[in-house]
């Protein structure tokens, strides 16, 4: 019998055959094959370089080009300075201008804690990309309703996060999914694709110029004096063939959308309601947490206020809203929008996957106190706690994201744990670090600008800084490899799979 026939008779009959053993399998799946239970948390709408541009060992704003720093106009001439812009597109006179480079939020003369709210860049899927500019990064300002704010970072050193991180490993080649806002980085990160809506009134779709770029409002000012205007506003929800690529609203509550007067309470008004647009069709895509129950593997997606925006959103259309995107005290400021599942025909209301998988975030807390976690966990904050720009701080959910990685630090659940926090997006914040282009890495989607991620867990390296390029996607790839799934068709070929971040 030749060598190879012996070892396949082996791995066939293992289990019946004395003094046969299967192969040593490498050593990164012995790693992953040790983690039993992987938690995501999903906070919001920073860069790298905005959050951990100081990080020690870090590719951060040291490492910044001059052409990668210094933000051009519209004509390609540099800046004068940065100056911000508030709501009506005119210098803020709140904020001091700025020389034309990164400049730190948080000391003179700017001096903004990290318990104060800062005005939020504009991250759309037409304007991150014009920011980009081919992996210069040089139009984050010119491409953005608050100008050069784009430019502001923290020195994150107090954070209790940088603790976290410096324990446990930072990867500094991160990058969101897909270009732009929240909507489609959530559903980038459940399936690696972007929803449809075919039918989306013309109202709702992008304007783009003869170069695929966003059309420019007649007369719209240089970035020296006020904010770019384009005739699409915030981008357009929905390109010209039909994809949902911007902020839109789900068919079901909770919704932006109210119920239709005399209609369904679980359902949406179809014909929408006025800026949010018509909500987007029911979705059939194929996503992770199909993988995951066609093997039979428990997951659940745990959302901080969601019982209590499920209440609101049923509520007639005549009452007023208090938990969906609502911001008055004691609201959650509920996002329906950061909610991916909920777009999708499989979790309607009355489904037998949604009352199993969909679940509220004190759920979360007595699932990590009582070690009955699934063996996938997803965690989206309430908005409150997501680090928002705008409508939080950044202090708020700082201490909110820490409090629940101690907790789950006590969990029985902690010994096989992997915990990947990371942002949705760059919440339209300047980074200096190109994000990864050509075959096997570059699609219409993305990936755009690089965001933090940190991995947590017994299993994790410490003290280590990741270099290995990833994106969301990335996170989809370690779920299916740890768990034999089905691949999702999205996920990028070249993009790693989180496991060099785990200890041989």
């Amino acid at each position: 019998m030749t060598v190879r026939s012996s070892r396949l008779a082996c791995l066939l009959a293992a289990a019946a055959l004395a003094g046969c053993a299967a192969p040593t399998p490498p050593a990164g799946d012995a790693a992953l094959q040790r983690i039993g239970h992987i938690v995501v948390i999903y906070a919001e709408n920073h860069s790298f370089d905005n959050l951990y541009g100081l990080f020690p060992g870090a590719d951060g704003i040291a490492n910044a080009t001059a052409e990668q720093a210094t933000q051009l106009d519209h004509d390609g001439t540099p800046l004068k300075e940065l100056i911000t812009f508030g709501n009506d597109g005119k210098p803020d006179p709140r904020f001091p201008p700025m020389p034309n480079k990164p400049f730190r939020i948080d000391a003179p003369p700017v001096s903004r804690s990290i318990d104060q709210r800062v005005p939020s860049p504009i991250h759309a899927f037409f304007h991150n990309q014009e920011q980009i500019n081919g992996g210069r990064n040089n139009l984050f300002a010119a491409m953005s309703q608050v100008g050069g704010w784009t430019m502001g970072y923290y020195d994150g050193s107090p954070f209790r996060l940088w603790q976290w991180a410096r324990e446990y490993t930072l990867a500094d080649r991160f990058f969101m999914g897909a270009f732009g806002g929240s909507y489609l980085n959530h559903q980038y990160l459940i399936c690696a694709c972007a929803a449809r809506h075919e039918n989306a009134p013309d109202s709702m779709r992008v304007k783009l110029d003869p170069d695929g770029k966003l059309t420019k409002k007649p007369g719209s000012p240089s970035a020296n004096v006020g904010a770019v205007q384009v005739v699409s506003g915030g981008g357009g929800q929905v390109t010209p063939d039909g994809w949902s690529v911007n902020t839109s609203q789900p068919s079901y509550q909770p919704s932006g959308v109210p119920p239709a007067e005399g209609g369904s309470l679980d359902l949406v008004d179809p014909k929408g309601s006025g800026s949010m647009g018509q909500p987007v069709p029911p979705q059939t895509q194929r996503t992770i947490g199909d993988t995951l129950s066609a093997k039979g593997i428990s997951w659940t997606w745990y959302s901080g206020g969601w019982n209590a925006a499920l209440a609101d959103g049923r509520q007639p259309p005549s009452v007023k809203r208090q938990v969906i995107y609502t911001r008055d005290e004691g609201s959650p400021m509920f996002q329906p929008h950061h909610q991916p599942f909920n777009y999708h025909a499989r979790f309607a209301p009355g489904a037998a996957d949604r009352a199993q998988h969909l679940r509220d975030g004190d759920d979360l807390l007595r699932d990590v106190a009582a070690g009955t976690l699934p063996a996938v966990s997803f965690y989206k904050p309430a908005g409150r706690y997501t680090q928002h720009p705008s409508y939080t701080d950044v202090k708020s959910g700082d201490q909110h994201m820490a409090d629940l990685l101690d907790k789950l630090k006590a969990s029985p659940q902690w010994k096989d744990m992997l915990i990947v926090l990371t942002y949705d997006e760059n919440g339209g914040y300047w980074d200096h670090v190109p994000p990864p282009s050509g075959p096997g890495w570059g699609d219409r989607l993305g990936p755009g600008t690089r965001i933090p991620a940190l991995l947590i867990g017994p299993g994790v390296r410490r003290g280590f800084v990741d270099h290995t390029p990833y994106d969301t996607g990335s996170i989809l790839k370690l779920i299916t490899r740890r768990f034999g799934l089905e691949p999702l068709a999205g996920v990028r070929e070249k993009a790693g799979d989180l496991t060099p971040a785990l200890q041989p």
